[in-house]
């Protein structure tokens, strides 16, 4: 994907390519709070994008790619919790390309829009289109962002999460994260002999495929930087050990050929080396491989059950989890296994940690009362509070922007789902999947 500078409106050439954009809003422009635990979100109008060109592709005419681009954007800012898009009913008037660059700001204002995202899809030469984004600030007048995606045909809806990408983050002063994937255990069969493959989609839920059959049974799987692998843990021939799943080749390899049961990998923030636990002579301590080398580093070493290792963005530590103080614990230690010290002191027990890409708090699995619930903690232990609070909450995974946790939860018929919150606590949601879901994992921003 290709980005290009809109300087008038984009012409109908160039690949998903993205370019230079406008600068963030001057001091006291429209803003979203993002910090704020909003409550009322943000009115905001996003209309069919404009036929650039009335040409026609392989994915449909301009004119149906522009609906259905307008519909993906809102979709993705309504799952923000903190934008309210407007029903199209409501609209006073229609978006032609002049109105694009010229909006008539007073229809908007009628409708009680605060701001307003508009654009063009033109048809390229080479059967890829051009989406020109644009965003404005219907109550002062004055626009907010540009930008111009170039992709293939089939590219449409990316170039649409990049849109509201760019909306996000210039009302809010945070990156975006709709242009991203999720990878997770699809689960069906009674709770006896459940039948569990990895499967992954699009953040919203669209481009859902298979990855592998459900003969053997999967869990925990992870993302690598780069996005073209995911690690997780497979019982393939009744032998429970980590693999490694290269996605568009489909190639699956074991990690190495240790004779121990391993489980629970990750990957470091620079994609050299997994992290994972292996249980040997019935104790299980956390080692680190390196996929180059091969070589194995054993990083804890005592009696107890040391497990859920994550690197912190800058690879220097790792937060886990150990039973050593004699119930699970959120523990910390640097990356070459020293400095090991327990970081969570709340009630009950604190399971699976992993850090946020910002590096600013560690999400984890509060145990106690008999439920389970996704909780929230600075690096140092301190500012713990939880988030939620259902039957059973855990698994939590990160959004690319570190705002968002998406985590699986179970009720008591042993059925369970996806879903997600933001740091405030607010804005909980379920995801759709085709069956059963659980082990999320919330991939980077698409390159």
């Amino acid at each position: 994907m290709r980005l290009i500078p809109l300087l008038l409106l984009l012409p109908a050439s160039v690949a998903l390519a993205q370019v230079p954009e406008t600068g963030p809003p001057a001091s006291g422009a429209l803003r979203v709070d993002i910090n704020a635990g909003l409550t009322q979100p943000m009115p905001i109008a996003v209309p069919s994008f404009a036929p650039g060109n009335g040409g026609s592709t392989e994915a449909g005419t301009t004119t149906a790619l522009g609906e259905r681009a307008a519909q993906v954007i809102a979709a993705d800012l309504k799952s923000s919790g903190l934008f309210r898009p407007l029903d199209p009913a409501a609209f006073t008037t229609t978006v032609g390309v002049d109105d694009v660059l010229r909006p008539d700001y007073a229809a908007w204002r009628t409708i009680a829009a605060q701001a307003l995202v508009t654009g063009t899809v033109s048809a390229n030469p080479d059967g890829g289109i051009t989406l020109a984004c644009y965003a404005y600030d219907v109550f002062a007048g004055t626009e907010i962002a540009r930008q111009g995606f170039v992709t293939t045909a089939a590219g449409w809806r990316r170039a649409a999460h990049k849109c509201a990408d760019l909306v996000y983050s210039r009302l809010t002063g945070e990156s975006g994260y709709f242009d991203s994937r999720i990878v997770y255990v699809s689960e069906t069969g009674n709770r006896t002999k459940r039948i569990k493959r990895l499967a992954i989609m699009d953040q919203d839920g669209a481009s859902h495929r298979f990855l592998t059959s459900g003969q053997n049974l999967v869990l925990t799987p992870r993302f690598a930087p780069g996005q073209q692998t995911i690690t997780y843990m497979s019982f393939e021939n009744d032998r429970p050990r980590v693999w490694i799943y290269t996605l568009g080749s489909g190639q699956q390899q074991a990690v190495g050929n240790f004779p121990s049961m391993t489980f629970a990998p990750r990957f470091s923030p620079d994609g050299q080396n997994l992290v994972f636990s292996m249980a040997v002579g019935g104790n299980t301590d956390i080692y680190r491989f390196n996929l180059a080398s091969r070589q194995t580093t054993r990083l804890t070493t005592g009696p107890s059950i040391d497990t859920s290792p994550s690197y912190s963005p800058d690879g220097t530590k790792i937060v886990f989890e150990s039973d050593r103080g004699g119930g699970q614990q959120v523990y910390v230690m640097n990356a070459d296994g020293s400095g090991q010290s327990r970081i969570s002191f709340g009630e009950g027990r604190s399971a699976s940690p992993v850090w946020s890409p910002r590096g600013d708090y560690i999400a984890f699995t509060r145990i106690g009362g008999g439920r389970f619930g996704i909780g929230v903690m600075r690096p140092d232990g301190t500012g713990e509070r939880l988030l939620t609070n259902g039957y059973q909450d855990e698994g939590a995974s990160w959004s690319p922007n570190g705002r968002v946790i998406l985590f699986s939860r179970s009720d008591r018929g042993g059925r369970s789902g996806l879903w997600s919150v933001d740091i405030s606590g607010l804005n909980e949601r379920r995801l759709a999947t085709p069956l059963d879901a659980s082990d999320p994992a919330w991939s980077p921003l698409l390159p």
